[in-house]
């Protein structure tokens, strides 16, 4: 079992930035790809970054190209996002998650991919 807790939401004005956090804990060893989704009010939870533990391959949709970093310490067991210029559009809740045990050759920006889930972390952004 993995346990992921995320921290470091808040709220910011357009343009400003964040950096969430996500501390691992339980049997880190085992996870293949790590990833951050966001669910604003009314819609789905979508994927916005992810990560392959083992190499460092990043992925980025679109809506966090060139604004949001992704990154991973395995020494810290933690998963971060640093976002910046961020817009009101940005606001919602966003989760850390972790897959395991799905062979991790490929990181997949579906929710079912991800076994494990933080209990996410509020991001607000006004105009």
């Amino acid at each position: 079992q993995v346990q992921l807790v995320e921290s470091g939401g808040g709220s910011v004005q357009a343009g400003g930035s964040l950096r969430l956090s996500c501390a691992a804990s339980g049997a880190t060893y085992s996870l293949n790809c790590m990833a951050w989704f966001r669910q604003a009010p009314g819609k789905e939870r979508e994927a916005l970054a992810l990560i392959r533990t083992g190499d460092g391959t990043t992925y980025y949709d679109d809506s966090a190209k060139g604004r949001f970093t992704i990154s991973h310490d395995k020494d810290k067991k933690t998963l971060a996002l640093q976002m910046n210029s961020l817009k009101p559009e940005d606001t919602a809740m966003y989760y850390c998650a972790a897959e395991s045990g799905r062979g991790g050759a490929v990181c997949y920006a579906y929710k079912s991919w991800y076994n494990f889930w933080g209990q996410g972390t509020q991001v607000t952004v006004s105009s």
